[in-house]
């Protein structure tokens, strides 16, 4: 037990990263109370793919989602069957001799942090995912990635963290921070801290957020054990998840523990229209068949939409919100609040206990909404 003994704290949001805040916390000694307006995962966390992945669009994200890939191992051992964890590892698909380049140069980045990874040629691509495509002439494969399946995952660390004292209240909205509480509906709550983990939801809670939801869509197949091995990713996908245009798609397909496959992904800025937009979930699908030709002889059982929290400069929003006193933020994660919910946990309860957190945490911080605008 650290310093700040049972000192209080509220979470708002029992999705992945508010359930990682809880836990963190509540294993510093925190009596934590997770506010949520549902149900533990109802949210974001529900409708979106499973990845535990190393990504390296920039090297604040390289440095924060390799630090909590490996946290996420050390973890493993205590995330039970309902998390579905599959070690398949990922594979950046290169489609032609320019890509495979691009491939090469990313294999470097990832040596430089440490992270394993393996270069194949076509024919080892062939030998390890046999349903792609010939005339693909390679890929990287990192094989520390992998999957988990969201709600069970997030139910389990919600569970952790209720067995070292947290309280987590289902069916209870948030309607207002304040300085060190919240407002609900007929009750308002005292914390010391206060984390908003609300996701694409956190800016209508904290005005000032530059927060903004965007959609995605994914499908599902039936069960065909086996048809696919890893995490297939093309090597735009960079490209498509982290630049901030109107309507975008590209291949990343999962392995399910289950034997299904998950399809994915979209990107569309349309504000909270949820509707499935068919002509790009088409799209989305014919961009998935021409990496994996037979996709199109699986049958789709079910296909959805989810808002992601995304940011202007692609980087999530971890500490201390300083207009508002006792207000932590984690929030603002887009695509990547799987991978990177413990290490944004393990920042927030780091900086709150006074220790050197193992990444430096001041790319993350809120505070640069304010730098960039005085700059601007």
């Amino acid at each position: 037990m650290t310093a700040k003994g049972r000192s209080e704290a509220i979470v708002i949001g029992a999705g992945i990263v508010g359930s990682a805040c809880a836990l963190a916390l509540a294993e510093d000694g925190w009596h934590v109370t997770i506010l949520e307006r549902a149900f533990a995962s109802a949210g974001t966390t529900s409708v979106g793919m499973g990845h535990v992945v190393a990504m390296d669009d920039s090297p604040e994200q390289l440095a924060l989602t390799a630090y909590s890939a490996h946290l996420w191992s050390g973890l493993a051992p205590q995330l039970g069957r309902r998390a579905e964890v599959d070690d398949c590892g990922t594979l950046w698909v290169a489609e032609d001799e320019a890509q495979l380049d691009a491939v090469r140069t990313k294999q470097r980045v990832y040596a430089d942090a440490g992270i394993a990874t393996e270069l194949l040629d076509d024919r080892a691509l062939a030998e390890a995912e046999p349903s792609l495509r010939r005339g693909l002439v390679g890929a990287l494969r990192v094989p520390g990635d992998s999957v988990v399946y969201p709600p069970g995952v997030t139910v389990r660390l919600s569970e952790l963290a209720v067995a070292r004292g947290a309280t987590l209240r289902e069916g209870v909205e948030v309607r207002e921070i304040l300085p060190n509480g919240v407002r609900c509906d007929g009750e308002t709550i005292h914390a010391e801290v206060v984390v908003n983990a609300a996701g694409p939801s956190a800016g209508l809670l904290t005005p000032g957020l530059p927060i903004v939801p965007r959609k995605g869509h994914l499908a599902i197949t039936d069960r065909y054990p086996g048809y696919c091995r890893h995490q297939l990713v093309e090597l735009g996908y960079l490209t498509s998840a982290h630049v901030m245009t109107n309507e975008s798609v590209a291949f990343n397909v999962q392995p399910r523990a289950t034997g299904q496959v998950l399809i994915g992904s979209s990107r569309e800025l349309v504000g909270w229209d949820a509707a499935i937009n068919h002509s790009i979930l088409r799209k989305m699908l014919a961009r998935a068949v021409e990496f994996l030709p037979r996709l199109n002889e699986l049958s789709i059982i079910r296909s959805w939409t989810g808002f992601r929290p995304a940011t202007p400069d692609k980087l999530p929003l971890i500490g201390p919100w300083d207009a508002t006193p006792g207000l932590w933020i984690a929030a603002g994660h887009e695509g990547l609040g799987i991978t990177t919910s413990l290490a944004t946990a393990r920042l927030i309860a780091d900086q709150l206990a006074g220790r050197v957190p193992a990444i430096d945490p001041s790319p993350f911080w809120p505070s640069r909404i304010h730098d960039s605008e005085r700059v601007a």
